[in-house]
């Protein structure tokens, strides 16, 4: 089987599950996470990096979430500025 090498923006993808993961797993789900506790567990999760890869790898932050028995209830975007806001709740 071949490497298939990943896009900057899967691998931010995939640091965004993860975040998600620990922060949920430490924390106990259901959960609200916020952009800050996001930067806390990986600096290279900027507000628009968040906000770019949610609409673009939505399926898969959705997959890696099931894996673990969470699922994502509801996103909040409020804009520059005004914070973000991703639900985790238990499968």
């Amino acid at each position: 089987m071949a490497f298939k090498v990943k896009s900057a923006s899967e691998t931010k993808a995939a640091d965004l599950a993860s975040a998600l993961i620990r922060i949920a797993d430490r924390d106990s789900a259901p959960i609200t996470i916020g952009v800050e506790p996001l930067r806390r567990m990986n600096p290279r999760l900027t507000p628009l990096a968040i906000g770019q890869v949610f609409r673009k790898h939505r399926d898969s932050l959705d997959a890696a979430l099931a894996e673990r028995g969470y699922a994502l209830i509801d996103y909040a975007d409020q804009g520059p500025g005004r914070g973000m806001e991703f639900e985790i709740g238990l499968a």
